[in-house]
């Protein structure tokens, strides 16, 4: 017996993006830095021993996918998840690696 589902494009085009913009090394790394805080690039790129540019640019990808939020502070901005349940997703594919 075949079961019909009602798939939402729109829906599934924005998951993708998503999975798209945080299938990186790096920007897994930032996610996984940006689960417990709030961080701005030079903390990340000091962390990772990166380049503020290249962290920069991963930043970007990530906002414009909707996966992270920015916070202006001053002269920093500012980085966090913007839905917490993201590293989720990283811990289950962490789990499934074995």
């Amino acid at each position: 017996m075949m079961t019909h589902f009602d798939l939402d494009q729109t829906k599934l085009e924005a998951a993708a993006a998503k999975l798209r913009a945080i299938s990186h090394p790096v920007r897994i790394a930032i996610l996984e830095m940006l689960a417990e805080t709030e961080l701005c690039v030079t903390d990340i790129h000091t962390n990772l021993n990166l380049d503020q540019a290249t962290v920069s640019h991963h930043l970007n990808v990530l906002k414009n996918n909707g996966v992270l939020l920015s916070n202006r502070q001053g002269k920093n901005v500012l980085y966090s998840l913007k839905h917490k349940s993201l590293t989720d997703i990283i811990n289950c594919i962490n789990r499934c690696q074995d």
